[in-house]
């Protein structure tokens, strides 16, 4: 067994104990009675006021009930109250709403560890009409981050320009929730490390803007990415890939669901200085993700020589299609991304 078999179970077990301490004692203390076997498939924590706390994941789509069972009858689980939403929000939020203001404005707040928290309720607008802030919160989503180590084992050769041995500037597509962000991460370990034979690693410059692919709390990366990586943590993604291309040096620049029009922009100027970029969008196929506005300039610009295309088919993280700059399948057979091993 090797160190990255050794770690993975252990961080999965850091990333549950992180999201339940969050909760408020009552539901901990119900959380506490899940099956092993039903809290390794957990994915989300679903608190909505006046409803029964609901669970998802791998295979999941349940309610908790007092004694840690799972039921698919509303009536039995837990009714989430206005004090148990506090309790979150006190904590996700260290106390201080206006502190993360900025993040609320966009739906969601980053725990350490990168654990995400969405939230809904009231927005409160801008004159402008663009949103302020999220206040009157009455649903909090807590989803779960977890390392998948190997799960790029079946993708990442298909990504090396076979003459060159560095890696193709890569979009990783699919809908919320079918792992694009657990496969960028580990991608960007496998390019940082190399295999040692056939590809050497690279240098890689994570830019994590919502502090999600490497986790960091204060400073310390809680996910393996790799001993050719930098990190630029809580960085806006355009300003931070050509802070990165100024200062870093990278072979790679890695970033999480691109849409906007700087970030088409700063893609554009890591390619044609050479730089490879990986990056992630959310869209169910290659020819929705053109539509979206900015992104068909990408496409019609050569930025991205491959495409992965992900489902939850088979499982988060089913590789429905590696395709080439032209939208052309390869001869890759798709596959389940991986759990991790040992």
């Amino acid at each position: 067994m090797d160190a990255h078999e050794q770690r993975a179970p252990s961080v999965g077990h850091r990333s549950w104990e992180a999201v339940v301490r969050v909760c408020p004692p009552d539901i901990l203390t119900c959380l506490e009675k899940l099956a092993e076997s039903d809290r390794n498939r957990v994915e989300e924590l679903r608190f909505r006021l006046g409803q029964p706390l609901q669970v998802c994941g791998d295979g999941l789509n349940a309610f908790l009930a007092p004694d840690g069972q799972l039921t698919d009858l509303p009536g039995e689980g837990v009714r989430v109250e206005s004090e148990h939403l506090a309790r979150v929000l006190q904590v996700v939020t260290q106390s201080s709403l206006y502190a993360v203001e900025d993040e609320l404005r966009r739906g969601f707040v980053t725990m350490a560890g990168g654990h995400r928290v969405g939230v809904a309720g009231r927005t409160v607008l801008y004159e402008s009409g663009t949103v302020r802030s999220v206040r009157s919160i009455n649903s909090v989503n807590v989803r779960i981050a977890k390392e998948r180590i190997g799960c790029a084992d079946s993708v990442w050769s298909a990504l090396v320009d076979n003459e060159t041995r560095r890696p193709h500037s890569t979009l990783v597509i699919s809908p919320p929730q079918c792992g694009k962000t657990t496969l960028l991460r580990d991608l960007a370990r496998r390019f940082s490390e190399g295999d040692g034979r056939w590809m050497a690693g690279v240098k890689v410059t994570v830019v994590d803007e919502r502090s999600e692919i490497a986790g960091c709390v204060d400073g310390m990366p809680q996910f393996s990415l790799g001993p050719r990586t930098d990190i630029l943590d809580a960085c806006p993604k355009a300003e931070g890939m050509l802070m990165a291309i100024r200062s870093l040096s990278p072979e790679l620049v890695v970033t999480d669901e691109i849409g906007r029009a700087q970030d088409t922009d700063a893609i554009l100027e890591a390619t044609h200085a050479g730089v490879a970029v990986l990056a992630s969008a959310h869209a169910r196929s290659l020819e929705e993700w053109c539509e979206r506005p900015y992104m068909r300039d990408l496409y019609a610009m050569r930025a991205f020589q491959r495409f992965v295309v992900l489902s939850r088919r088979r499982g988060p993280g089913t590789v429905e299609a590696i395709l080439d700059e032209n939208g052309r399948k390869l001869p890759v057979t798709p596959s389940v991304g991986r759990r991790p091993r040992g």
